[in-house]
């Protein structure tokens, strides 16, 4: 029965087609084949009297010339009205069509200007936006940023119990300043856009780069914070001891709570962009893995010759060095001790339980070759920037350890990708500000009520700066 409503085109295939459907296809192609038989034979009688008549006529070379042009005519017949229709015929159809009562240059999108490549200069950004959880949404972004040479290199999904998240990496030229790329965007259908630069670094896929964190926060206790930091870009993060007095662990919109083994709190804040329940199930992951491990520290090390002959180890130091670091602070005069904790220590046994710590950053032991630690230096994560201090007992005092310890704990830190560090001293502490001074960074003075910081900007230093476990002569 022939269906008016839903009428079809005469030769679509029906999904299911009939008996008498099959029986009808069976004898069309008979019928095709039968021309196509008729065709050649009378292909064949056609040649046979062309041949004849060449062979036998009078007439032979002229029919044969008459024939050649009229091939190489109907030839450029059909080449001339190919091109003609090419340029001038209707547009394809699946060719989108424009918007009826559209004029040009009025609201219209911008004509593309040439692939990417051809600007002289481009740029990489940073987009996020939230667009609605339905189909197209995605589409209507991506388009935009075609209509403009912005290219996405790479992009990522988040999604909400309403709406969904999506964060792009694109390249743009650099003529398209950030407010247009937000314009760009919000005129697409996003909101709460935010964007911001980015470099070569960012763009590694995210797999990728989660499991490279991992890696090094399985490798190294210390790395915890740091591998944060690096997944989440700009952030705050505080260790707050007691889960129960800043609240529980989860996101609440820029702020994201996760609870550590020692039952404090970790807790990450980012102003410019509220986290999401995917980005919290990173950072419990990789906090399950640090939880998993327990303590770690790798077991690298260095040789130190001084010129008076001495051998000595620079290496990671734990909680199991707690023994030898109290027996070097006893062995300490108390004028060192109030130069390196601004006052008198009345309980070097707290101080270190946290010092040696590795979540709270890493600890530089310098070991003599009867086991003795005769220096300890301390790099501690404090946000985008880390505190260091060196304490050198009196016996190896003006030999070049204190340098030595605050280059290898600098390099620590650019390796971990914080590119300043501070020390709080006092303004009498002659030794650590000539130390500070030698590391060939700019510096950065701030005194308050007697207390001085030292701020070294170690961007512009880093050739200066060792490998961190490289073996090097004292001086």
């Amino acid at each position: 029965m022939e269906h008016l409503e839903n009428p079809k085109p005469e030769n679509a295939p029906s999904p299911n087609p009939s008996r008498a459907q099959r029986r009808g296809g069976r004898t069309h192609r008979w019928r095709r084949d039968a021309v196509e038989l008729a065709a050649v034979f009378l292909s064949v009688t056609a040649a046979d009297l062309v041949a004849k008549l060449v062979v036998h006529g009078p007439d032979g070379p002229v029919v044969l010339a008459a024939a050649a042009t009229a091939l190489l005519a109907t030839a450029l017949f059909h080449t001339w009205w190919s091109h003609r229709h090419q340029l001038h015929g209707p547009p394809a159809p699946d060719a989108p069509a424009p918007p009826a009562g559209a004029a040009a240059g009025a609201g219209a999108p911008e004509p593309l200007k040439g692939p990417l490549h051809d600007f002289e200069e481009t740029a990489l950004w940073r987009v996020r936006t939230t667009v609605q959880d339905s189909p197209g949404s995605l589409a209507r972004v991506c388009t935009a940023f075609a209509t403009r040479q912005v290219n996405i290199v790479s992009m990522q999904s988040h999604p909400l119990p309403a709406g969904t998240v999506d964060e792009f990496f694109v390249r743009a030229p650099r003529s398209l300043a950030r407010a247009d790329l937000a314009a760009l965007v919000a005129g697409a259908g996003g909101h709460d856009i935010w964007t911001g630069p980015a470099d070569a670094h960012d763009l590694v896929d995210v797999p990728t780069h989660v499991l490279a964190l991992a890696t090094r926060t399985a490798l190294d206790a210390a790395e915890l914070p740091i591998a944060l930091r690096r997944l989440f870009g700009q952030c705050s993060i505080r260790q707050y001891p007691g889960a129960a007095a800043r609240g529980t662990a989860g996101v609440d919109g820029h702020v994201m709570r996760l609870p550590v083994p020692s039952g404090d709190l970790v807790e990450l804040t980012r102003p410019q962009l509220p986290f999401t329940p995917t980005e919290f199930a990173r950072a419990q992951a990789l906090v399950e893995l640090d939880t998993l491990l327990g303590p770690r520290v790798p077991d690298v090390r260095a040789r130190l010759s001084l010129p008076a002959g001495a051998d000595l180890t620079v290496r990671r130091a734990d909680a199991t060095d707690k023994a030898a670091a109290l027996a070097m602070h006893h062995r300490c005069s108390p004028e060192t001790l109030r130069k390196r904790y601004h006052g008198p220590v009345r309980d070097a046994d707290r101080y270190l339980d946290h010092l040696l710590d590795a979540r709270h950053g890493q600890t530089l032991a310098v070991e003599a070759a009867d086991g003795r630690i005769v220096a300890l230096g301390h790099l501690m994560w404090d946000d985008d920037s880390a505190e260091v201090a060196v304490l050198v007992e009196d016996a190896w005092q003006r030999r070049g350890l204190g340098l030595d310890l605050m280059r290898r704990m600098s390099a620590l830190a650019l390796e971990a990708g914080v590119e300043t560090v501070y020390a709080v001293t006092q303004a009498s502490n002659n030794g650590l500000i000539a130390t500070m001074r030698r590391l060939a960074a700019p510096l950065d003075y701030q005194v308050e009520e007697g207390t001085l910081v030292i701020t070294a900007h170690l961007a512009e230093a880093a050739e200066e700066l060792p490998v961190p476990w490289q073996t090097r002569p004292g001086r």
